[in-house]
């Protein structure tokens, strides 16, 4: 059996005066081994586990953390279930800080999951639960986090738990978003924020809801909501100095450059508020505005191309920067060829400094979209563009006349026949 030392104020202060890392672990290790269960001893143990589990994370060890976890099985026995809970939230917390630890995160909320049904630790096991249902969601794993969530929100449903209910409703609206199912995304933050406007939301959370109220506003091409949205979520991280906030900008940069007015990106950037965010996210927006104000898809490639990390990864901003691209593509396209009533598509492909299937493909792509009236000539590799044939516009008269006409008919076989009744 291994030596133990006694839960105390004292053995605490051992293990901060510890000059080697692994050495104040070893002792913490032997304060947790302590068989006593007094009040004082209980309360000195619960330092020590925090204490240990910071001292874990500096070193990077989240097997350890693992192990703790189960270790420290007979101890919640002795405290009350709310520390348990805080606790075990903790530890997982941690390993969730320490890079390259998804899958063991998982591992660990399934077990932990398996724990509170056997201990019937209803609190804990729903919180445990919705953190699953968020790293199956990152891990692309939807559709064992949709049935994790369906279940999840009947039971929290039924015991009105609001608080754990906004952060449910909330990540199953991201959940719907990823399988792109708007509507439901829609539903599930719209429930959100019902739950929401019943109790008190801490300011991260109130930042989360802001947040994705401005990706589904965005998504639906409501840029100048979606930027009020992303400002109130900024607002509320930065003041918390929440990681998140840098993305709330990039989204307003995003926003402001989707309504052509790219010019003003600069200035937000330059602002107190940008200026500590400065970085590559901010640093990427900044090139694709700067593409943006010169019509240039040049700049715009080079832009995708050396901030692929900040722009074509992340799926929001890679989603509407697509839509961006085509537009300023068939702007480019569509000034090239205007002087033209028939050109060669290798001519358009060398002033663009584009593939010529990549335009071929594009020019094929705006005639079937009605942007102009032509066809391609693929034999000879031409571009034939035809004059707007121009409405006669006695024609629509025409058919209107008709129209009117029949509704008097109608209405006179109407009368007719209660004449004849």
């Amino acid at each position: 059996m291994s030596s133990f030392l006694p839960a105390s104020a004292e053995s605490l202060d051992l293990a901060v005066e510890a000059k080697d890392p692994s050495e104040s672990i070893s002792i913490l290790y032997q304060v947790l081994d302590d068989p006593s269960s007094s009040p004082d001893a209980l309360r000195m143990k619960e330092q020590a586990i925090t204490n240990l589990t910071e001292h874990l994370r500096e070193q990077n060890r989240a097997e350890d953390l693992h192990s703790l976890l189960t270790q420290l099985r007979p101890f919640f026995s002795l405290i009350p279930k709310a520390k348990t809970a805080k606790i075990v939230r903790g530890i997982i917390d941690t390993v969730a800080k320490i890079p390259g630890t998804s899958d063991l995160q998982i591992t660990l909320c399934k077990e932990m999951m398996q724990w509170t049904r056997a201990e019937k630790r209803t609190f804990l096991r729903q919180r445990v639960e919705a953190r699953l249902a968020a790293l199956l969601m990152e891990s692309k794993d939807y559709s064992e986090a949709l049935t994790l969530l369906s279940g999840l929100v009947k039971e929290v449903r039924r015991l009105d738990d609001k608080l754990l209910l906004v952060d449910i409703d909330l990540l199953e609206s991201k959940l719907h978003f990823s399988l792109r199912n708007l509507p439901k995304a829609k539903a599930a933050l719209t429930a959100a924020r019902t739950a929401a406007n019943a109790i008190y939301v801490p300011p991260a959370q109130q930042g989360a809801i802001d947040l994705q109220s401005g990706i589904l506003h965005a998504e639906e091409k409501d840029y100048k909501t979606a930027y009020s949205y992303f400002f109130e979520a900024f607002e509320s991280f930065n003041a918390l100095d929440d990681p998140k906030a840098v993305f709330s900008l990039k989204y307003m940069l995003l926003c402001k450059i989707m309504v052509s007015q790219a010019d003003d990106v600069a200035g937000i950037i330059s602002s107190k508020a940008g200026v500590q965010y400065l970085g590559p996210d901010l640093d990427a927006m900044k090139a694709i505005a700067d593409a943006h104000s010169k019509r240039s898809l040049k700049l715009f490639e080079i832009a995708l191309r050396d901030y692929k990390a900040q722009l074509e990864e992340d799926p929001i901003v890679h989603r509407h920067l697509s839509s961006l691209y085509d537009s300023l593509m068939e702007q480019n396209l569509w000034r090239l060829i205007e002087p033209y009533a028939r050109v060669e598509i290798a001519h358009i492909a060398e002033l663009i400094k584009l593939p010529v299937d990549h335009v071929e493909q594009k020019l094929s792509q705006m005639i079937l979209d009605k942007k102009f009236v032509g066809t391609l000539d693929q034999g000879a590799g031409c571009l034939v563009i035809f004059d707007d044939p121009k409405t006669d516009a006695i024609y629509p008269a025409t058919l209107e006349t008709i129209f009117n006409i029949g509704k008097v008919v109608d209405s006179l076989y109407v009368r007719s026949a209660k004449i004849v009744a």
